[in-house]
């Protein structure tokens, strides 16, 4: 039985939920996301939340139930809350700029990165070593987090490179004499 599966998703007031077609779509105060329905899975929405049930006791049914209760859990939070990820730049020459719908990195290469950010995405630099990603779609979000911190990771060594706010980077230590 998956625990998280068994609890229905609240939907807070201000949102609304329908089920048409195999798409569910989601409805809040900062915008409207749809998700694809699994066919392993039962989706019931009652006035103040959406249960989630397996269509039978297989392992594949119950492997998919606890997910896409959780998938249905972010889109509530999405159009309600929004997500955040923020990088931190660390490393001489290393610095961000947003300008438009375009981020300009100088992570020591011969050129400049320049990332073209997404639809629904927001991205702000509150300083030259700082990245604000924030969006309503959790996925989207992290992927263009996670496809930013991939062109300068940090290293071992010094901790040079692009890490995510709150993330450790296990130091290695240096030659001893």
């Amino acid at each position: 039985m998956s625990r998280i599966g068994k609890k229905p998703v609240a939907i807070p007031g201000g949102v609304t939920a329908a089920i048409d077609n195999g798409v569910l779509s989601v409805k809040g105060p900062k915008g409207t996301l749809t998700m694809g329905l699994s066919d392993l899975v039962t989706y019931s929405v009652e006035e103040a939340s959406i249960a989630v049930q397996p269509v039978n006791q297989t392992k594949a049914a119950r492997s998919h139930w606890g997910m896409q209760r959780t998938l249905v859990s972010n889109l509530i939070e999405g159009v309600t809350q929004g997500y955040t990820k923020v990088l931190e730049i660390k490393g001489v020459g290393y610095r961000a700029a947003a300008q438009g719908k375009t981020l300009k990195l100088q992570l020591g290469y011969s050129h400049d990165v320049d990332i073209d950010v997404p639809e629904g995405i927001e991205i702000k630099t509150p300083d030259n070593t700082t990245v604000e990603i924030s969006g309503i779609d959790k996925q989207k979000v992290g992927q263009l987090a996670a496809e930013i911190r991939r062109w300068r990771k940090p290293e071992p060594y010094k901790g040079k490179g692009i890490k995510y706010r709150g993330e450790f980077i296990f130091r290695k230590e240096g030659k001893k004499k």
